[in-house]
């Protein structure tokens, strides 16, 4: 099955996530809690799929989203994000994210929106 990085500073967050995602058969290949974590483990991991926060310390998820972008062009990332950030999903969608997902999100949507990057 794919694999995920799960990339937000809240650990009850990133825990959300990987228990909605393992019993589907995801992979949770890494957990970052800011954006310099997660384009570092980006490089060395690879995951199929990136999961990831904007309001971050040290590295907001933007930045990350765009140097992994550079690192990987074909980089699947979502964000997953609180709503009343139209401005910074426009430039996440600008940058190559390929979905959205409000938080707080149910599971099916996050599922949906996995498999939906996943298959393209």
């Amino acid at each position: 099955m794919a694999s995920v990085l799960i990339v937000d500073d809240a650990a009850f967050m990133r825990l959300t996530i990987k228990q909605v995602l393992e019993p589907e058969g995801y992979t949770i290949a890494g957990e970052a809690g800011n954006g310099i974590e997660a384009w570092q483990m980006y490089a060395q991991l690879r995951p199929d799929v990136v999961i990831l926060d904007i309001t971050m310390p040290d590295m907001n998820g933007l930045e990350a989203l765009k140097r992994i972008k550079i690192m990987d062009e074909n980089a699947k990332i979502i964000i997953c994000s609180a709503l009343g950030q139209h401005e910074m999903v426009a430039k996440a969608i600008e940058y190559g994210a390929q979905e959205f997902i409000v938080k707080p999100f149910q599971a099916a949507r996050l599922l949906a929106a996995v498999k939906k990057v996943l298959s393209r």
